[in-house]
């Protein structure tokens, strides 16, 4: 039996945050469920894009960051997507998180206060030693991308 990792995510609220804080939603979800904090309801029409506050901010250790996803429900149903998909909150961010929405689909979509509008992902991150090199090691593939395998 593999056990995950658990790491602690200090979460600041404002004192009238009325809405349940981020939680896993099953014992195998990978994501917490992040929501809406807004005083009214958002509107995105068609092809528009809204920051949508969550009214928390978060204390990540560092070695670690939050990636910001969308949920695919949303994203199915109502073309409701993230334009920097996905988002990430560095360890050392602690301003409130904001979650950049965008209506891909064809009618106008509501965000209410308290819908669920993105999944955050607590992931392992590490700081690369940039080795300036006169030639990088070679493999099979080489240099080939954009679809040098053939496959679409």
């Amino acid at each position: 039996m593999i056990l995950m990792e658990t790491i602690e995510l200090k979460i600041k609220k404002p004192d009238n945050y009325d809405l349940p804080l981020p939680a896993y939603e099953t014992k195998g979800s990978s994501g917490m469920d992040v929501r809406a904090w807004t005083e009214k309801d958002i509107v995105l029409n068609p092809g528009e894009i809204r920051l949508v506050p969550t009214g928390i901010s978060i204390s990540i250790p560092t070695g670690y960051e939050a990636q910001i996803r969308p949920r695919s429900g949303l994203a199915l149903k109502h073309g409701i997507g993230m334009v920097n998909s996905p988002g990430t909150i560095d360890s050392d961010y602690r301003g409130e998180i904001g979650i950049i929405m965008i209506n891909h689909g064809d009618k106008p979509f509501t965000v209410r206060r308290g819908d669920r509008i993105a999944q955050m992902v607590i992931a392992r991150v590490c700081n690369a030693e940039i080795l300036v090199v006169d030639d990088l090691d070679s493999t099979t593939r080489g240099g080939g991308g954009f679809g040098h395998s053939g496959l679409e």
